[in-house]
């Protein structure tokens, strides 16, 4: 099974004019993704690559049905997008977008929760790869040849070391359920503990695995809320071993500023609670397989 997203699911890519998003476009639909039509402001009426461009997505949605966005618009603009997706109606939103500003991002935080919970769009990103589910639909930048379709629920705030997860499971014989891509930022629309919960929902996922990196609490968090919430075993690596203290490294949330914020306080208060922690990234994918009593 998938999380979501899946094949039926109709997306539309806001900017889609853009270069970048052009060739991700071609990409996500190539891979299979229900895509329906874009949405640029004062572009409407054009069409890009045989899709339908809209000026605002009230416009896309009510003329497509569409039920999910990609966002690939610039930062000063992104989180304005944002916002119109939720208020468009979208159900599910990721936001590629790197360089949003921390302020921004919170005004958007805001502007959610004015909505119900039932009725909430649900945001992943920005600054992050996009959710695939193999097989079903590709909603990002990510590789989708590198995905096989399986029974782990991947969870990343770093897009590459996701990919290095899934091709080190391919080698293996073995795939993905969903990878979802959280972002890097300080800032985020949706936290490991709200994919965690999903995953766990999943008759799909047998085995959960975590990315995580330096800096901020979510790790610790995702700690607490494994120990009283998750029964499926848990895999995780956590980024960031030799990074010093007070130096944003990659990510602008990968920065150092209190107890448990280091990876060496993340793996220990993941060993804690049951998590298995693999030692580098070169034995993520070993180490789950062990996990499965899957191993070679």
């Amino acid at each position: 099974m998938s999380i979501l997203l899946d094949r039926d699911t109709k997306v539309i890519v806001q900017g889609i004019t853009g270069r970048m998003a052009r060739f991700h476009t071609k990409d996500m639909v190539n891979y299979g993704t229900n895509i329906v039509g874009g949405v640029v402001p004062g572009k409407g009426g054009e069409t890009v690559d045989g899709l339908p461009v809209f000026d605002t997505v009230k416009d896309a949605v009510a003329a497509t049905g569409a039920e999910a966005s990609l966002v690939f618009v610039p930062p000063p603009f992104a989180a304005d997008s944002i916002m119109e997706a939720a208020d468009a109606g979208i159900s599910y939103c990721v936001c590629i977008t790197d360089g949003i500003p921390a302020g921004d991002m919170i005004r958007v935080k805001r502007y959610m929760m004015r909505y119900p919970k039932e009725r909430r769009m649900v945001l992943t990103g920005p600054n992050c790869a996009g959710t695939i589910s193999p097989g079903e639909a590709l909603l990002g930048i990510m590789p989708g040849h590198i995905y096989l379709k399986g029974n782990v629920g991947i969870i990343g705030r770093s897009g590459t070391l996701g990919y290095e997860a899934a091709a080190q499971l391919k080698e293996l014989g073995l795939g993905v359920s969903t990878s979802v891509g959280i972002g890097g930022d300080p800032i985020n629309g949706s936290s490991f503990k709200d994919i965690l919960q999903r995953f766990e929902e999943d008759d799909g996922t047998e085995v959960i695995c975590m990315i995580g990196e330096i800096g901020g609490p979510q790790e610790a968090e995702a700690a607490d809320y494994i120990r009283d919430h998750i029964t499926k075993p848990v895999v995780a690596y956590v980024a960031g071993l030799t990074a010093p203290k007070g130096r944003t490294m990659g990510h602008a949330g990968a920065i150092i500023s209190a107890f448990g914020e280091s990876a060496s306080e993340k793996v220990e208060i993941l060993s804690a609670v049951g998590v298995t922690v693999a030692e580098n990234p070169a034995v993520i994918g070993e180490t789950i397989a062990r996990v499965m009593g899957k191993a070679a």
